[in-house]
């Protein structure tokens, strides 16, 4: 594997470089995060960058395990209008999280008010039974009570907003660059003491 810039080929710099201008107009018109552009820029050269990028479509799951990946989803979310359905189910990862019973349930309160009661202010689409059984299982809020209303945002996003992610022109763009520049420089086998294929 190639350790140093020097080694590389040209035509795997070259892809590089085109790969790193696609994924800066992807955050562009997506309108990412400055940090999601800033890493990028600084690791835009390393095959993991590419590599991340084709991960996600391999499954919605490696998707959201992504930190650039959860980004840029909720990028193109915000195009389609959904951006809530993907917050919801962050806000429930977190709240997964908290150890502490008061906190715990002054949390699980506010996740409702704003995601499922209706006319939250960013009200996710689930059907009314599990509206009342989320607010039922709110009365003793444990660290499960949002399991069906998350599962089903999940599935939600999973069968409807990710193939259409998969299928925009930026994502497809972006993974045709990544493929590019992952094929090329993973057939450069060169080390550091060889020299660089021209």
């Amino acid at each position: 594997m190639c350790r140093t810039l020097t080694h590389f080929p040209n035509s795997c710099l070259e892809r590089a470089k085109e790969f790193k201008t696609r994924l800066g107009l992807f955050l562009h018109k997506s309108e990412l995060s400055s940090d999601l552009f800033d890493w990028i820029s600084k690791h835009s050269k390393e095959r993991s960058v590419s590599e991340d990028v084709l991960g996600w479509r391999e499954s919605f799951d490696l998707l959201l395990s992504s930190k650039h990946g959860v980004a840029a989803f909720h990028a193109f979310l915000k195009t389609e209008f959904s951006e809530e359905n993907l917050e919801f189910w962050l806000a429930c990862e977190e709240f997964k999280k908290i150890r502490s019973a008061t906190k715990l349930a002054t949390r699980a309160h506010r996740i409702f008010d704003e995601y499922i009661q209706s006319e939250a202010p960013k009200e996710v689409n689930i059907d009314h039974e599990t509206r009342e059984l989320t607010r039922t299982r709110l009365q003793a809020a444990t660290a499960c009570c949002f399991d069906v209303a998350q599962g089903k945002i999940h599935t939600l996003m999973e069968k409807d907003s990710y193939p259409r992610f998969l299928k925009s022109p930026a994502y497809r763009d972006l993974a045709a660059q990544a493929s590019a520049a992952s094929s090329t420089c993973s057939s450069c086998s060169c080390s550091p003491d060889e020299p660089s294929h021209t």
